[in-house]
């Protein structure tokens, strides 16, 4: 028969306090491991929704479509990346400017106020490279239509023209000189001409390495040697690097504005652009009150038109006078019913493709943009068919391309308006454009001896 064990009290208390540990230690572990599992989840979670938006802010997105132009979409990527290089070669112009002017801020806001504007207007930015980038899928897919592809090797010459480098020692094509203007023979009196000088740009590449948005330099006259052509352009490239624009960006700009210029080329032969156009030269009698445009008349209907005139256009300055003459004589040569309508107003331009030649007209009212008028009286001098000058022709060439990129775009342009909360704000102005100009120092006064 087997012994009965003894035990004691306190030997049972510390077995069940033993027993009791064990369960609360396994109870223990147990929530531990509950809190390790659901920390676990929670951080998977966070990963997750991180991992999601991080696919969806780096992959998805960029992919979407700011603006669909037919079937082809401008992609966000692709629009942020044109927003920061229209940013960058207009902070690349302005130092220039600052380069350029000694390091005078103020002179750079005087003459490039406008462009410092237009980096803290982004959504007008944002907007403007929506519409050109439109433009241009419409002007590309146009050229394809027609068999014309741009090849990367046009785009490297045109970069290359861009700094005067036209390869293999070929020299850039000289501009003709510039034709003299027929002056009309007046009917009386020699009349002093007032001779509107009008300027006839070149057509430079875009962009150049010191591209501007206002104002574009003319191409270097002399060619460069390649070595000189490959140090410019890197320096070039340097600064857009700098600026956080890639060199695809840039090309694909290139590339843009030689479809432009080809489908402008193809547009004029389709559409049989005529570089003739009827053009009048007209006398002008200009005055600033009623009164004095009526007494005007008046001398035009006893003294006829070229005496008064002649006697407008001849009178002496008055040293002494305070205030302009109230009367004014001018003439206009060869200029289109634009042209006319643009620069002095649609009424007067109207009157100088329907009067008769040499015969005066009524007196003319136009409008001024200060709430003021202006009175004119007019007399055509001449009226025929001729050439139109380069800058008018590429105007409107110009014109017929916009009118054909309108048409095309029409009912086919569709724009996603999730990119206005997107516009890039870099590359950023840097800080000393807008330091207030230094303020020219007052000269001292003149010493005066006792």
């Amino acid at each position: 028969m087997a012994k009965k064990q003894n035990t004691t009290p306190s030997d049972e208390a510390q077995e069940r306090q033993s027993r009791k540990e064990i369960l609360i230690a396994r109870k223990n572990e147990r929530q531990l491991r509950t809190i390790r599992i659901a920390v676990i989840a929670i951080f998977a979670l966070i990963a997750l929704v991180i991992g999601v938006a991080l696919v969806n802010e780096l992959i998805i997105t960029p992919g979407r479509a700011v603006a669909t132009v037919n079937d082809t979409p401008i992609t966000l990527r692709e629009w942020e990346e044109r927003v920061k290089f229209e940013r960058a070669q207009r902070i690349i112009y302005l130092d220039n400017q600052l380069e350029a002017f000694g390091g005078d801020v103020g002179i750079v806001q005087q003459f490039a106020g406008s462009i410092i504007n237009e980096l803290f207007e982004p959504q007008t930015m944002g907007q403007n490279a929506i519409n050109s980038m439109a433009n241009e899928v419409i002007m590309c897919e146009a050229l394809k239509e027609r068999g014309i592809e741009i090849s990367d090797a046009d785009i490297q010459a045109r970069i290359g023209e861009s700094y005067g480098f036209y390869g293999d020692g070929i020299s850039p094509t000289q501009q003709p000189s510039p034709a003299a203007t027929i002056q009309p023979t007046p009917s009386l009196t020699p009349i002093p001409t007032a001779v509107i000088t009008e300027v006839v740009p070149t057509l430079t590449p875009f962009p150049t390495p010191t591209l501007g948005p206002t104002s574009t330099p003319f191409p270097t006259a002399t060619p460069v040697s390649e070595a000189e052509f490959q140090t410019q352009f890197s320096d070039f490239m340097a600064q857009l690097t700098g600026l956080g624009v890639n060199e695809a960006t840039y090309r694909a700009a290139v590339r843009a504005q030689l479809c432009s210029e080809r489908l402008t080329e193809v547009l004029t032969e389709e559409r049989n652009i005529s570089r003739m156009a009827e053009q009048a030269s007209i006398f002008v009698i200009q005055a600033t009150t009623e009164e004095s445009a009526n007494e005007t008349q008046a001398l035009v209907k006893s003294e006829g038109f070229l005496t008064a005139w002649n006697t407008i256009s001849s009178r002496p300055d008055d040293p002494e006078a305070t205030e302009q003459p109230e009367t004014n004589a001018f003439e206009l040569l060869w200029r289109t019913q634009q042209s006319l309508a643009s620069s002095i107003g649609t009424d007067i331009a109207t009157a100088a493709f329907t009067l008769a030649i040499d015969t005066p007209s009524d007196i003319i009212t136009v409008d001024n943009s200060d709430g003021t008028s202006s009175y004119y009286l007019i007399m055509v001098s001449g009226r025929e068919e001729r050439e139109l000058s380069a800058s008018e022709f590429q105007t409107r060439q110009s014109e017929a391309l916009q009118a054909f990129v309108d048409e095309q775009l029409t009912g086919n342009l569709q724009i996603n308006d999730m990119w206005r909360g997107r516009v890039p704000t870099l590359p950023a102005l840097d800080p000393k454009f807008l330091a207030a100009p230094t303020p020219t120092p007052a000269a001292a006064a003149p010493t005066v001896a006792p």
